[in-house]
């Protein structure tokens, strides 16, 4: 299997490379240095990496770094600076994922190709019709006008479900919404559920990154799992009592 992981110097991004890594799936990593990937990650002969900042590669690079990929992961985010939060690109994770989904399609895949979004709690399903009290309205609407990254996560997940479909021929994409982020050494149980079960703004619960990355590597690997989540943006929490992973 080949997978294209994008964000894969990221915090979660490394995790779930390694974790591809492990499992023998080939990865392809866009990275904006090369020197920032884990010397335990470039030892595997099954990376190939491309040094560049994602959005300033053509059109034609893209599609050739999408050719032949069964999946592709991203775990794009802004840098928690205020260059990161406030500079360019803005869209950074909405124009990647239009981008790198024009890609796929340039390829014209076989069989479609299986796209997961890593998003936020804090961006509702609208398919789910996932309601929001009126402080929560209120505080998001300020996170939109303040925080580019709020827009940008929103925005992202928007065309996976509205510009992508449930009918194009090329891809199938689930968006995968972590709570509060948090670091932990090693996979714990977790409960994956279709909405939120708690306010992310007001009663928000922990998610650990090597979860997250667990649960999207096996989403790009197990047919059975990805037929249950496609199409859909399913939350992930750590689990609050002992239990079977996933």
């Amino acid at each position: 299997m080949n997978v294209l992981v994008l964000g894969a110097t990221g915090a979660t991004g490394r995790l779930l490379t390694e974790q591809l890594l492990e499992r023998d799936v080939a990865v392809r990593a866009i990275v904006r240095s090369v020197a920032r990937v884990p010397d335990q990650l470039r030892s595997y002969t099954a990376l190939t990496l491309t040094e560049a900042e994602i959005l300033s590669l053509s059109d034609d690079q893209l599609t050739e770094l999408a050719r032949g990929v069964d999946g592709v992961a991203s775990c794009l985010g802004h840098t928690l600076s205020f260059k990161g939060i406030y500079g360019k690109p803005r869209r950074l994770v909405t124009d990647a994922t239009r981008r790198v989904c024009d890609a796929i399609a340039g390829t014209d895949p076989q069989k479609p190709v299986r796209f997961v979004l890593m998003n936020t709690t804090g961006n509702r399903n609208r398919d789910n019709k996932e309601p929001r009290s009126l402080g929560e309205h209120v505080v998001i609407g300020l996170l939109r006008l303040l925080l580019p990254p709020q827009p940008d996560n929103e925005q992202a997940a928007e065309h996976l479900r509205t510009g992508v479909g449930r009918d194009s021929q090329y891809i199938e994409w689930a968006a995968v919404r972590p709570d509060s982020l948090v670091d932990e050494a090693a996979v714990s149980p977790y409960d994956v559920v279709p909405s939120p079960l708690r306010s992310p703004i007001f009663n928000a619960g922990n998610t650990s990154r090597i979860n997250v990355a667990h649960f999207m590597a096996r989403l790009l690997l197990e047919d059975d799992l990805w037929s249950r989540w496609r199409f859909q943006m399913p939350v992930i929490y750590n689990a609050t009592t002992p239990g079977e992973t996933g």
